[in-house]
């Protein structure tokens, strides 16, 4: 009794498969740019700027969200960093040795006035 010759047609099988894979279609196009962003949407919009003053030996570094401070981060010559941050958006600094102080309060402006 004869086997069928199982090796033989599974390697035809796989050299007709990778050779129908290897071909390309002849009429490929590029795919066309992605379309620009609704007006009034801006990327960097949501960033903060942030400057950076030298006092004396003392750096300042002010961050503001949409032209408004809300942190100012001191860094003295010797010691560390401290924080003065506007938690209500009042104007009214307060200070913070350290920005992680473990409660997660959320904070949101629902009004201004």
């Amino acid at each position: 009794m004869r086997r069928p010759a199982r090796p033989l047609l599974l390697s035809l099988l796989f050299a007709a498969g990778t050779y129908a894979q290897a071909q390309k279609p002849a009429n490929l196009e590029p795919l066309p740019e992605p379309p620009p962003p609704p007006p009034g949407i801006d990327d960097g919009a949501q960033e903060p700027q942030v400057t950076i003053k030298k006092r004396g030996e003392e750096t300042v570094e002010e961050f503001r969200l949409n032209g408004k401070l809300y942190m100012v981060k001191v860094t003295p010559p010797h010691g560390r960093p401290y924080y003065l941050i506007d938690d209500k958006g009042s104007g009214t600094f307060s200070r913070r040795d350290d920005l992680d102080s473990g409660l997660r309060v959320p904070l949101w402006v629902t009004k201004e006035f």
